[in-house]
């Protein structure tokens, strides 16, 4: 995993730059402003959702379909469109590990 800074002034972290999510270190209330650090610049999001420690937050419009990184890894394919400052969940988020259908499908779309 790729070394990350850490702030205690920050309210998210971002674990690795290529991330499009914040993983929250407080609870938040939709409308109050966050921290977090990108590039090792302090960066500033205003949240639309409320949203609890230890979730996710998109960090920038997540198209439906795209992956969701989190560790510089996909942790899901987003379920459906994610605006930047949404709750980022199990909602809005559909797991592609273990999918059976995937590689299938994947055939599909190459024949």
């Amino acid at each position: 995993m790729a070394a990350y800074d850490f702030n205690s002034d920050m309210s998210s972290i971002v674990l690795n730059n290529i991330d499009n999510v914040a993983t929250m270190l407080c609870d938040v209330k939709a409308g109050e402003t966050i921290t977090y650090t990108l590039e090792g610049k302090p960066q500033t999001l205003v949240v639309k959702d409320d949203i609890r420690f230890g979730h996710k937050v998109a960090l920038r419009p997540i198209p439906k379909g795209e992956r969701i990184l989190k560790y510089g890894e996909s942790i899901g394919a987003a379920s459906e469109f994610i605006d930047r400052g949404e709750h980022v969940h199990v909602h809005n988020i559909e797991g592609i590990r273990g999918r059976g259908d995937a590689h299938t499908q994947k055939e599909v779309k190459n024949s």
